[in-house]
């Protein structure tokens, strides 16, 4: 992952690495859409965990970020995540 400024960026080498650990044959091949479009899914789910851990942070009135606010906000943000996967997905059945 690279930080270009603020931004959260994630190489289309590694995310497409990623992918191809979770396929069964060898043979499977992922297009560069899919590639840009799980990267973008990452990005997504990096900023709003940054997002939540912050405000968990701030709840607790801390001045930095730590894992155990990250863990309080993980179940919540996989949940999130969850939702919206499923929501997306309905468009193309």
């Amino acid at each position: 992952m690279e930080n270009a400024g603020n931004e959260v960026v994630f190489k289309k080498e590694t995310v497409a690495k990623l992918l191809a650990r979770s396929f069964k044959e060898d043979k499977t091949k992922v297009s560069s859409d899919a590639v840009m479009l799980v990267a973008e899914m990452l990005k997504v789910f990096v900023e709003e965990a940054t997002r939540r851990a912050v405000k968990q942070a701030d709840s607790e009135d801390c001045d930095t970020v730590d894992i155990e606010h990250f863990e309080k906000i993980l179940p919540q943000l996989v949940s999130f995540m969850f939702m919206h996967v499923l929501d997306v997905s309905s468009f193309f059945l």
